[in-house]
């Protein structure tokens, strides 16, 4: 099945170009025989636009959270480096 209309059958023909990317996903449209844009159901576009978790979020969402996992913080003191001008 074609996904890729030009303008003016997009124009003239909206209200089918909806219902196939409703049902089959992406359309395209062209300007000039060149593509244009891209029409993308709404679902589709919040995922693509959602901002990404924070890493905590990430972390309290992992399949390890509940793993007894225990980090603990080296408490020695930093060693001594030599940096030459």
């Amino acid at each position: 099945m074609n996904n890729t209309w030009q303008l003016q059958e997009a124009k003239s023909k909206f209200s089918e170009m909806i219902e196939r990317t409703l049902a089959n996903g992406v359309q395209i449209v062209t300007r000039r025989g060149k593509n244009a844009v891209v029409i993308l159901p709404f679902d589709e576009y919040q995922r693509l636009t959602k901002q990404p978790d924070s890493l905590v979020q990430f972390l309290l969402a992992s399949p390890l959270k509940e793993a007894g996992l225990v980090f603990e913080r080296d408490q020695n003191a930093p060693r001594n480096i030599e940096i030459e001008p």
